[in-house]
């Protein structure tokens, strides 16, 4: 189970994962915390600028089918409104998700969890990979959402309790996947006009700690992410950062999708130095895949 503050961000942050592990029969479920009803037109060449202009919220969840539809997963809508992005300190609008105290918003998504039983729980770090009210709180319930649901005195009227196996939040983008992708270009194609477009890729080439302790091997599943990307249009246009590079190239350089282990209720081996784990399921006995019908 993914979850994700906004329709969109699933699909720029773990599509090729999904993707991967349904081609090996895993379910997959994806969350959506809020509508996107207060997110802008970010694609100028927009053809339904009308229908956005007069209903996000409705062109939005078309856009999600459109990416579900894409990709094969299952998904869910937490019912919240977006916050937006609010400037100079301004409020949030009232009922806004990141208005509301994540003690009540948990409710649904531990509702779920129960129901669904997932094995592994992907979210954001604690700074909601950027600092949107939206990514923050989203990731504030998972991780709530995380330790209620497998508690029994809590809430039993949302379903028995149930332990989520592993949690991990999204590392997909990051300085060193960057680096790999630039180098191999610069190796390969030194003339290539696609090397200036680096120099517009600021929060993505800041030098940072490399937190990944997980990578997925789904490079074979990157055209199924960018598809669901552009099914995003109003979110998302063709010319976007997204599409700089090809997927070739991409393949080559980093044909993973990056996450760091945050907690395990399975024993794990240790870990060796320069080894990345390769699979979400790792050290998950058969008795508990078992047990969440799977």
């Amino acid at each position: 189970m993914a979850v994700h503050a906004h329709p969109d961000d699933e699909s720029s942050k773990g599509a090729a994962t999904y993707a991967y592990y349904l081609d090996r029969g895993v379910e997959v479920m994806v969350v959506s915390c809020t509508s996107g009803e207060r997110g802008s037109i970010l694609n100028e060449g927009l053809a339904t600028r009308p229908w956005a202009e007069r209903d996000m919220t409705g062109l939005r969840r078309v856009e999600m089918a459109a990416a579900q539809a894409a990709v094969g997963f299952e998904h869910r809508w937490l019912g919240y409104a977006d916050s937006g992005l609010p400037e100079n300190d301004d409020p949030l609008p009232a009922n806004a998700f990141a208005a509301i105290a994540p003690e009540l918003s948990v409710r649904p998504l531990v509702h779920l969890i129960r129901e669904q039983k997932p094995q592994v729980l992907l979210t954001y770090d604690e700074k909601g990979g950027y600092p949107h009210p939206d990514h923050i709180r989203c990731h504030d319930i998972s991780v709530l959402a995380y330790r209620l649901a497998a508690d029994e005195t809590y809430a039993p009227e949302l379903g028995p309790a149930w332990q989520v196996s592993k949690l991990y939040y999204d590392r997909i983008f990051s300085y060193q996947r960057m680096q790999s992708i630039k180098q191999l270009l610069e190796a390969t194609d030194p003339d290539s006009p696609l090397l200036a477009t680096f120099a517009e890729m600021g929060r993505w080439m800041t030098e940072s700690p490399y937190l990944a302790t997980t990578q997925i091997p789904a490079g074979a599943f990157f055209e199924s992410r960018d598809n669901a990307l552009l099914a995003h249009a109003s979110q998302v246009s063709p010319d976007s950062a997204f599409f700089f590079w090809p997927n070739e190239l991409q393949q080559q350089a980093w044909p993973y999708e990056d996450y760091q282990l945050i907690d395990s209720k399975v024993p794990l081996p240790e870990p060796v130095e320069g080894e990345f784990e390769n699979d979400f399921f790792a050290g998950i006995d058969s008795d508990v895949l078992s047990e969440a019908g799977r």
